[in-house]
């Protein structure tokens, strides 16, 4: 079983950003132990995210984002799920309709921490959090059927890794967004 702890301990980062990352992610692990698993955690809780890419290696499979308003990754909360690759799977099935997922590389491509803003979900007032998010990397057939989930979002496309910068208009993923597309074009993925 993955053991997120070990991971992040000998986790290496790839740029500055990504090891304040770690060190949050450290001091976050250290300050709640298990109770960052669930959403029951109103500062902080872990997310685990999916960029999933084409064979070509220069698209992502993004989703428009209800609450976000911009074309996004895909991913979810852990909800107590320890088996953060299942996490991630899931979360692009349910999120597109995709099942034919190849993993690139059994540990997580990339983590990160993400402030989410104050919004409403299902009739509920959500206070500003911390996403700690752990992102694995898949590859998926393009010409598979896309499906969209109208509760989370109400899009579903391939993106040119060229054209993130202006489909996606939360500038405050630009960076994370941007180290992914060159993790994936400097082979890091397996």
């Amino acid at each position: 079983m993955f053991d997120l702890k070990e991971f992040i301990a000998g986790y290496r980062p790839f740029d500055e950003r990504e090891a304040a990352y770690k060190e949050a992610f450290l001091y976050f692990l250290a300050a709640f132990g298990d109770n960052i698993w669930t959403r029951s955690n109103l500062t902080g809780h872990l997310t685990v995210s999916a960029w999933v890419v084409n064979p070509g290696r220069n698209k992502v499979l993004m989703a428009f984002h209800n609450i976000y308003r911009s074309w996004s990754w895909l991913g979810g909360h852990a909800d107590g799920e320890k088996d953060l690759p299942a996490v991630a799977r899931r979360e692009v099935e349910e999120e597109t309709g995709v099942k034919n997922l190849k993993a690139l590389g059994e540990l997580p491509f990339d983590i990160d921490v993400n402030i989410v803003a104050n919004h409403v979900k299902h009739g509920r007032q959500v206070a500003d959090h911390l996403h700690y998010n752990v992102t694995f990397l898949f590859e998926a057939d393009e010409s598979e059927v896309l499906k969209i989930n109208q509760a989370e979002n109400s899009g579903v496309k391939w993106i040119k890794f060229d054209d993130i910068e202006t489909e996606c208009t939360e500038a405050c993923m630009m960076d994370t967004y941007k180290r992914l597309k060159e993790k994936v074009q400097l082979g890091k993925q397996e």
